[in-house]
């Protein structure tokens, strides 16, 4: 196995989304790409939105084997950035007993309106950063334990999605703070686990949750099973892993004051800032980031699926109803888009619809076009002020992140909505970028910081924007009167 340091050394970043596992390799002095790989995981569709934990495994497998036997042979360390929030059961097998529910399964929001009800807002923001949503994991333990109690009873241990590739990697039942910071159950100021916010919601189940370790603390060595199947010497050094949103912050180099904009399935907002933030009014979450900071955060439901559907109906692909809607950027129209295809989580309606207001006998395909893109981004960008309203500090750069950030339509109107110039980064996997910075710190035994300026991370194309403020008023009107 190459030794850290000697230029020969690589390092494997995961990115584990609700869509495809993606792995990249790079150097671990220089950050050079050497390798990727991907694969998909199988299709959801919301409410009810579950994949087998069994088959990202797989998927990670055959993500592993595109990379060949050289980046294999010189990897010293691997690290997993997945999808957030999910709900993890395994037996005492360690069989997983029933398919995991994902962030975007909105079956659990009468179980979330339940445990925000038994204490309020106000109590959970204080207690754990955010008022849980339907996305929390607490709220799909709730959900299980209510629906299939059979299920609840033969569990013995719950994790997230990065945990459970944690655990396939290492055997050892681990989460970071920043995914548990999403979990519901975890409070990321005192760093402690509230087992009576857990209990709330499955009342006794004496399974066990993750321990939760430091920034700077691997999660173990790949065990013989996994470094077999994975083609990976034996010795490697698994990091902590987080949360997807928490790898992108670590693929940019975010500091405090920067602001990060993705476009995935969901859109999100995030600023790295240096004290906790508490929203009672639950749009701002209160998350944790990967390096010991926190990482408060707005997330959508509705992103690139919107515009990849709105695509559909007109016969093209995302590039060609960015081409129509940049078209119509000097007359607009009257035309707006309220982007609630698989309802909502901010705000937070589950049971809403999409709507297009504002047609009329001569709008156009080009003005339909762009009103999708701006009903995305305009709900996003909201965010930014509700991270502004909590404290939070959005001073900083601008990045846009995700496969929306490959959009031409998406790069301008984002700088156009928001009015200021936006980056979108060289590294076109941002995730799958922080989940190989945070093994090469931890391999390293140096800060993910030292790593992101060793690799100039957040270096990217600067898009200028041509205002258009008017918009996004029209946007908050649209939705104040649907």
């Amino acid at each position: 196995m190459a030794e850290p340091g000697n230029g020969r050394a690589v390092v494997i970043g995961v990115d584990s989304s609700t869509q495809s596992v993606k792995v990249e390799a790079r150097e671990l002095d220089s950050g050079t790409v050497v390798a990727t790989g991907t694969a998909r995981h199988p299709a959801t569709s919301p409410p009810v939105s579950e994949q087998d934990p069994e088959a990202w495994w797989a998927a990670l497998v055959g993500a592993m084997a595109a990379l060949g036997d050289d980046a294999r042979d010189r990897c010293v360390a691997i690290s997993v950035a997945g999808q957030q929030h999910g709900c993890v059961l395994l037996d005492d097998a360690d069989v997983p007993v029933r398919p995991a529910k994902l962030w975007n399964d909105t079956t659990s929001a009468p179980q979330a309106d339940a445990l925000v009800e038994r204490f309020g807002a106000e109590r959970w923001a204080a207690d754990i950063g955010s008022v849980p949503v339907a996305s929390f994991t607490i709220t799909k333990l709730a959900w299980i334990a209510e629906h299939e109690p059979d299920a609840l009873a033969r569990a013995t241990r719950v994790m997230l999605p990065h945990d459970y590739l944690t655990w396939r990697l290492t055997g050892e039942h681990v989460t970071d703070r920043g995914d548990a910071s999403g979990s519901g159950w975890f409070d990321p100021t005192s760093n402690t686990v509230r087992a009576d916010l857990l209990a709330a919601a499955v009342g006794d189940w004496d399974g066990d949750v993750p321990r939760v370790l430091g920034p700077t603390e691997p999660a173990g060595q790949l065990t013989a099973a996994a470094a077999a199947a994975l083609g990976l010497p034996a010795g490697v050094v698994v990091a902590p892993g987080s949360g997807d949103n928490m790898g992108a912050a670590m693929g940019l180099g975010l500091g405090a004051g920067d602001v990060a904009i993705s476009l995935g399935t969901s859109g999100t907002v995030f600023a790295v800032s240096n004290t906790a933030t508490h929203d009672a009014d639950g749009a701002v979450a209160g998350f944790a980031s990967a390096t010991g900071s926190f990482l408060p955060l707005v997330c959508t439901l509705n992103a690139t699926k919107v515009t990849d559907t709105v695509a559909r109906w007109f016969g093209t692909d995302p590039a060609g109803l960015a081409d129509l809607a940049l078209a119509a950027r000097s007359e607009p129209g009257a035309v707006m888009l309220v982007p609630y295809f698989d309802g909502e989580r901010t705000p937070n309606l589950p049971d809403a619809t999409g709507t297009f207001v504002g047609l009329r006998n001569d709008t156009t395909r080009e003005q339909l076009a762009l009103a999708a893109h701006d009903g995305v981004l305009c709900g996003l960008l909201d965010g930014v002020d509700a991270l502004r309203r909590v404290g939070a500090t959005v001073d900083g750069r601008v990045f846009l992140v995700g496969g929306g950030a490959r959009s031409t339509a998406y790069r301008q109107r984002c700088a156009d909505l928001l009015g200021t110039v936006v980056t979108v980064p060289d590294a076109d996997e941002t995730v799958a970028t922080g989940a190989a910075a945070q093994a090469a710190a931890i391999a390293g035994s140096i800060a993910v910081d030292d790593v992101a300026r060793r690799w100039q991370l957040g270096t990217g194309t600067t898009v200028e924007p041509d205002p258009a403020t008017d918009r996004r008023r029209r946007y908050a009107e649209t939705i104040g009167a649907s």
